[in-house]
């Protein structure tokens, strides 16, 4: 019997790889001669860079960087031959601010600029760029000014345009009035960018990512409007210096409108989990296979938007149509019928009832294993009885 395990990280608990091998304890448990392949998974965030790398026999580099208010600070690539695979949230994530500085008006992506020419640096003809978890909401105009994007700015008192090569705020993106590309670092222009993002979300409007992150990232909803109504003014800006309209391009509101920056610069966009499929050959992997088991921290209605479990389920029907796929969960929000309609026969939680949440994050390996184990035992002893 062969059994392909291909889970993503379970947040806070276990790394992908730490999943797949408890995954596969549990596997032996009940069935110890059965045939394992492990297969990490991610879909575009956190673990993405250190799945691919470790799938392809790559390395992570760490490189300085500014975070998202623009302090020193370091962040990580993984770098796989001629492929760099960038995590924007390493540099200017929300994860990495202290609650009370989670102040979105000045947050910049200044720093995933430093990613990008430290990418270059090393030699990267391919950039692999994962968007999502960030503390910004400058439509990447922090992004452009680092990557040698000059700004006009309103007139002085002489009427005289003011070019500035520092990246502005969202509090300042109102007063820039023009952008100039042509001084954009020119190793961008032989350079293939993609976007691992499962985010469909335009620019602006009651899905864009003022009105749907922005709370988030700590706007109140007066925050949210001013927010708005800059990128709405630097659309226009955006738009007239790339000659391209992207505010409509789905994905373009990802990672507070980062994703517009990045198709201004002519990067395109798929499903995060696709992209990692294909890095990490799951594919092959799936060949042959009997069963599928995969998983995520918290299985909900963001998995049905193509999340790990997900992706893996619908490549799995692909290539094996008649095989059966089971996903694991910390938490576990969506039914029977919601779970069969993305290509998952079996939804598991793997946290006993009333087990309090640190305990959960810290047992998340035991869990797991066990879950497992008590889902094949009943599932043989079912086949038995048959």
């Amino acid at each position: 019997m062969k059994i392909v395990i291909a889970p993503d990280s379970f947040k806070e608990s276990l790394t992908a790889e730490q999943a797949a091998h408890a995954m596969a304890a549990g596997v032996r448990r009940v069935l110890p001669d059965a045939e394992i392949a492990l297969v990490p998974m991610a879909d575009g965030g956190e673990g993405t860079a250190a799945t691919i790398a470790r799938a392809q026999g790559g390395r992570m580099v760490r490189v300085p960087v500014r975070d998202a208010l623009g302090r020193p600070s370091q962040a990580e690539f993984a770098l796989v031959r001629g492929l760099a695979i960038i995590e924007v949230a390493t540099a200017v994530g929300l994860a990495q601010l202290a609650p009370e500085d989670r102040l979105p008006l000045r947050a910049t992506t200044v720093g995933v600029a430093d990613l990008v020419l430290a990418a270059l640096d090393h030699g990267a003809t391919r950039l692999l760029i994962g968007l999502g978890g960030t503390a910004t909401n400058d439509g990447g105009a922090g992004l452009l000014a680092g990557l040698g994007a000059r700004l006009a700015f309103d007139p002085d008192p002489t009427n005289q345009l003011i070019f500035d090569d520092r990246a502005p705020t969202p509090e300042h993106l109102s007063r820039v009035v023009g952008v100039e590309l042509g001084g954009l670092d020119s190793r961008l222009g032989s350079v293939e960018m993609e976007l691992a993002c499962d985010v469909t979300n335009v620019l602006l409007g009651p899905e864009g990512a003022s009105r749907v992150f922005g709370p988030q990232k700590g706007a109140s909803p007066v925050v949210v409007e001013v927010l708005e109504a800059a990128m709405g003014h630097w659309a226009d800006v955006l738009e007239a210096g790339a000659h391209v309209r992207v505010r409509d391009i789905p994905g373009a509101g990802a990672a507070g409108g980062l994703g517009a920056a990045f198709f201004a610069l002519g990067a395109v966009r798929r499903a995060g989990v696709e992209i990692v499929a294909e890095e990490v050959g799951l594919a092959a992997a799936l060949a042959g296979a009997d069963l599928v088991l995969t998983g995520e921290g918290s299985i909900d209605s963001q998995t049905l938007g193509g999340k790990t479990p997900h992706g893996v389920a619908q490549l799995a029907k692909v290539q094996v149509p008649a095989v059966r796929v089971c996903a694991f969960g910390g938490r576990v929000e969506l039914g029977p019928k919601e779970g069969g309609a993305v290509g998952l026969d079996q939804v598991v939680c793997i946290t006993p009832s009333g087990m309090p949440l640190a305990q959960a994050l810290e047992r998340a390996a035991e869990n797991l294993t066990e879950a497992v184990a008590t889902t094949l035992a009943s599932a043989v002893a079912t086949t038995l009885t048959q």
